[in-house]
């Protein structure tokens, strides 16, 4: 009587071309990933970002961090898949993101240290106008012999006011026959953290300060991980400063870690510098981009390279460890981007 592996062997053989290995164990997935678009960076990372851990983009502004962001968002939102973008500086374009392919009817857009004054439409769209302005000013009598003006000392009044406002807050304005008094700065401090019912009434706290907009970024990224339903959400911190980035304790990286391992939420943080450290699984830096050099006088493109630093979990499929020294993986992948108006080539 044939024994369990000869008959095992031959069921494989008879089904080979159409199941190819019928009875063997598929091979064991770690994490399952998500494609970002770009082919090289897929082949790096053998299929793309994984779900349900935080993966860090650090690199130099024009680096491509925000490109490779909006070509993972553009595979998600097409599939009708809901992802969330929390804008730390208000930095992030619709019209861009639009361009990019991604389905902004999927997307959450999340604008940290903005006021309520500054989303409501400017004055000028509500602007009438009215008949008064239609009808021709009545001639005057005066020192101009009959003319609309009056007096130049009263014509010039309000003009430095009006230079100081082109120019900006600190520019000083030209004395134009009237004194200008010098305006003193009131100097901004962020109110430290005090007890319940204290109050600091001298201290004037801007939303447009560094910290206070991480701060509210961090407590909106807290909510979307925690709530859960989405398939991905990006802290865009690529404009803030290292020094304000580095504030952030640990155990904040460290929760939402586990937030997103609860959710299978892709989570991604784009920064300048490493913030997550050992809650982040993976950690890709990005070199700065170098113009492509097909034409000489037409910017065509730029090329970008990054590297993968820190990477916890690789998927192999069986645990057997070999005597030799396995070969060296490639760690670092570079791509090219082009301009709209090259066309394709």
């Amino acid at each position: 009587m044939p024994s369990a592996a000869t008959i095992r062997f031959q069921i494989e053989a008879e089904l080979a071309r159409k199941i190819p290995s019928a009875l063997g164990p598929p091979p064991r997935v770690i994490r399952p990933v998500v494609p970002t678009g770009v082919s090289e960076i897929d082949a790096l990372l053998e299929g793309g970002l994984p779900v349900g851990a935080v993966t860090e983009m650090v690199g130099p502004e024009a680096s491509g961090r925000t490109a490779v962001g909006l070509s993972f968002l553009c595979h998600l939102t097409r599939a009708g898949r809901v992802c969330a973008w929390v804008d730390v500086s208000d930095t992030f374009s619709p019209e861009s993101a639009a361009a990019a392919g991604i389905q902004l009817a999927h997307l959450l857009w999340v604008r940290c240290g903005v006021s309520k004054a500054a989303t409501k439409p400017p004055a000028e769209y509500k602007f009438s106008l009215s008949e008064k302005y239609l009808v021709s000013a009545s001639t005057k009598k005066g020192l101009h012999g009959g003319g609309c003006g009056g007096h130049p000392r009263n014509e010039i009044r309000g003009l430095p006011q009006a230079i100081s406002g082109l120019l900006g807050p600190e520019a000083i304005a030209p004395r134009c026959a009237e004194p200008q008094r010098g305006v003193r700065k009131e100097r901004e401090i962020i109110a430290p953290q005090t007890k319940p019912g204290a109050t600091h009434s001298k201290l004037r706290i801007n939303i447009s300060k560094p910290w206070a907009r991480i701060e509210q970024a961090l407590r909106v990224t807290d909510l979307l991980l925690q709530a859960g339903g989405f398939s991905a959400i990006v802290l865009d911190m690529a404009s803030i400063a290292p020094e304000h980035a580095s504030r952030i304790p640990l155990a904040t990286w460290f929760r939402y870690r586990a937030a997103a391992e609860r959710t299978q939420a892709i989570f991604l943080l784009l920064a300048q510098h490493s913030c997550a450290k050992s809650s982040g699984e993976l950690l890709l830096r990005f070199e700065p981009g170098q113009p492509r050099d097909d034409e000489a006088k037409v910017f065509t493109g730029i090329e970008h390279r990054l590297q993968v630093e820190r990477r916890r979990f690789t998927q192999k499929p069986t645990n057997v460890v070999s005597l030799r020294k396995p070969p060296q993986n490639a760690n670092a992948a570079r791509w090219k981007s082009q301009t709209a108006w090259t066309g394709a080539r």
